[in-house]
């Protein structure tokens, strides 16, 4: 049973039901007897079970979760749960209101999400934990408040404020979780994931720090496990070696899965959505697009990178490294097809897995003369990528000029004005990158003559293959990507 408590600010020791919570700010000395904890950690197993934000974005949502960890408590579950759906972006536009000095504004939006909140505890709980529930609304959304008044005083502090405010959407979908699971009859313990995940002091997309998560990982959750209750923890958040808070990035939630994962040694990572897996392609753009079975850690990630939005990217490396398999579910349909992400696998009949596709795609020639027999114009060019801090997706080379695709265009300007002292820079934007992906596709003859055997009237732009063994990727206009997705489908997997 919950009880009252307050919400538990930085520096400051509180209670949430019966579970101490301790300060986040202490030292970052572990004392867990490390061999100890990790041969417990592989004894435990567990099974790590991330919810994104349309698997928690309403009451309902919230009682389909609890039925789908309640089936599986004897496989020692660890729930990792994003925010409510659309409470990340209502916060970052609180962020952006504070930072304009328009504070109602932010204060509208907030106290919006905040009644989402409470609504879903009022529908699920027992009017006593509602009502505790309740107080620690009321702390956050005083708490949230506090921190915008701050950013809208002093707009220095916007960056690092920042994580404090938008980190609040999945730390109070994960109290709330918490809550629903033991009202149901599942004996839950909601866990500050500041204290698992420790990372750089990089603002808004933090890098983990790896040995030193696995250690605070083990040291929460193994005695958690030990007890019989299953930990719930929010995603996307972790914690600077100053204890300030940080977050991994956008759909950094299923990032931590992998790293609790990874950490536990767990016997299976699954990825509970809003779509049955991995598909052939992007069901909005082909209707017909089917579940695969299975893929490689490769294919999936690929995959990833390149417009499936199934998981984020970054959640394959932490698998990778300790043969952790991954499985993405759907939380609306628990019964329906999933596809399992492991090791390598063998190519499929057809070579092709699937197709994959970005959107918003600018496309960046640079051409000159001085690329002739010299060197070093390479890594001048990548040079100014690295200080606007701009990731390149696809890369092709002539004698006298380079083009490069990327789809974070918002320093291309600044960048254009850069390379431009370098050579004749040529711009093409609203472009899309399709990629077809399949285990041993470089090896297999005839995939390309049969990729753009299908594309005779479309004008490719660039491609690159040979980079990886398991993908051809190329970049077409824009308006053309859903024809030549479908066509393609067509062509590997029939109507």
């Amino acid at each position: 049973m919950l009880r009252r408590a307050k919400w538990p600010a930085a520096g400051a020791r509180s209670t949430f039901g019966k579970h101490y919570i301790h300060d986040r700010r202490r030292s970052w000395d572990v004392n867990m007897e490390s061999e100890a904890g990790i041969r417990a950690a592989s004894r435990v197993a567990p099974l790590v079970m991330k919810f994104g934000g349309t698997s928690v974005e309403d009451g309902a949502a919230f009682a389909r979760l609890a039925g789908i960890v309640g089936d599986r408590r004897a496989e020692r579950p660890v729930v990792v749960v994003s925010a409510m759906s659309r409470v990340t972006d209502g916060l970052v536009a609180a962020v952006q209101y504070a930072s304009e000095g328009a504070v109602e504004s932010a204060d509208r939006g907030v106290d919006e999400l905040i009644a989402r909140h409470r609504t879903a505890a009022e529908r699920l709980l027992d009017a006593r934990e509602a009502e505790a529930v309740g107080a620690a609304l009321e702390v956050a959304r005083r708490e949230i408040g506090e921190l915008l008044r701050v950013i809208t005083a002093h707009p220095g502090t916007r960056r690092p404020l920042y994580d404090e405010v938008v980190s609040r959407g999945e730390r109070l979908s994960s109290l709330l979780v918490a809550a629903v699971l033991r009202a149901s009859g599942v004996p839950a313990c909601w866990v500050d994931a500041h204290r698992c995940i420790r990372t750089n002091a990089e603002h808004t997309r933090a890098d983990p720090l790896m040995k030193a998560t696995e250690a605070a990982t083990q040291a929460e959750l193994v005695p958690i496990l030990t007890r019989g209750e299953v930990p719930v923890l929010g995603g996307f958040i972790g914690s600077a070696p100053d204890g300030a808070t940080t977050t991994l990035g956008r759909g950094g939630s299923d990032y931590t899965a992998a790293l609790v994962g990874a950490a536990l040694r767990a016997s299976e990572i699954q990825i509970w959505t809003d779509v049955s897996g991995f598909l052939t392609a992007d069901p909005r753009v082909v209707p017909g697009a089917r579940t695969l079975d299975n893929l490689s850690y490769a294919e999936a990630a690929e995959l990833a990178y390149f417009g499936a939005k199934v998981l984020h990217p970054k959640t394959i490396q932490p698998a990778v490294e300790h043969g952790v398999p991954v499985r993405i579910c759907n939380s609306r349909d628990p019964g329906a097809p999933t596809t399992r992400i492991e090791g390598r696998r063998e190519p499929s009949d057809q070579g092709v897995k699937a197709i994959a596709h970005k959107t918003g795609v600018a496309v960046v020639q640079i051409a000159s003369a001085r690329m002739l027999g010299a060197y070093g114009f390479l890594r001048a060019i990548f040079e100014v990528f690295d200080r606007h801090q701009t990731a390149v997706d696809l890369v092709a080379t002539s004698e006298v000029s380079v083009s490069l695709s990327l789809d974070d265009t918002a320093r291309l300007p600044e960048i254009v004005r850069e390379l431009e002292t370098l050579g004749t820079v040529r711009v093409e934007e609203e472009r899309a990158i399709v990629c077809v992906v399949g285990q041993g596709l470089r090896a297999r003859p005839g995939i390309a003559a049969s990729v753009f055997g299908a594309l005779p009237d479309v004008n490719i732009l660039l491609i690159s293959q040979g980079a990886s063994s398991i993908n051809l990727t190329f970049v077409v206009e824009g308006d053309r990507l859903c024809e030549v997705v479908g066509r393609l489908h067509s062509t590997f997997f029939g109507s």
